[in-house]
């Protein structure tokens, strides 16, 4: 059964500190994080001058690739010979968090025509297949290059009903909500990797 917008938010109360808020999020705590306090009010953080970045996972000079070196079977959602649909380890606070990788270690941009075309298919796919659950509201698709070369797109599905939980804050939500059912996370993924095996590729949820 899918988790009703009541449970969420009984969930996150019971998770809140004595004054209601929940903990922050671990974004806080990451060197790109913009924000600051400065005498009690939210500020940015000053800019530091440029420098010489750092190799991204899978970069020459950079730690070995993760997705090359094998994604836990117990992860992956759906697969065919050239994409792999993957959630995370444990539920986090959205209802949803998928991650489609290619198969082969490439970056975006390098696409063929062909490769881009299958790779927009499946996003639409995955989007309508995941809104259609009855307790989203809305997927968010987000792909961010600087972590990992190996291409992933991420698949934000934020729980219908709830005003503060919308846009890019979504991502940040995700971390700051308790964790949701493995149960029912399992029950939902089961249904998009079946509904996407349709097209091809095999389910594995």
């Amino acid at each position: 059964m899918p988790e009703p917008a009541s449970e969420i938010h009984a969930r996150a109360i019971a998770a809140a500190e004595s004054d209601g808020h929940l903990p922050a999020s671990s974004f806080s705590t990451w060197d790109v994080f913009p924000w600051t306090v400065v005498d009690g009010a939210v500020r940015p953080k000053v800019l530091e001058a440029p420098g010489t970045e750092a190799p991204r996972n899978g970069d020459p000079g950079g730690t070995p690739c993760h997705t090359c070196a094998g994604v836990p079977p117990e992860r992956i959602v759906w697969e065919d010979e050239d994409w792999i649909l993957t959630r995370e380890e444990k539920p986090t606070g959205l209802p949803m968090v998928v991650v489609l990788h290619s198969r082969e270690h490439m970056d975006a941009g390098d696409f063929d025509d062909d490769q881009a075309s299958t790779f927009g298919r499946i996003c639409n796919r995955l989007v309508r297949i995941i809104q259609g659950l009855d307790h989203i509201g809305r997927v968010h698709v987000n792909r961010w290059g600087d972590g990992s070369s190996h291409f992933h797109v991420w698949f934000f599905a934020r729980p219908a009903g709830f005003e503060q939980i919308k846009g890019s804050y979504a991502v940040e939500w995700d971390d700051i909500l308790p964790p949701g059912d493995e149960e029912t996370l399992r029950a939902d993924l089961h249904v998009v990797a079946t509904k996407l095996a349709n097209w091809g590729g095999h389910a594995r949820a």
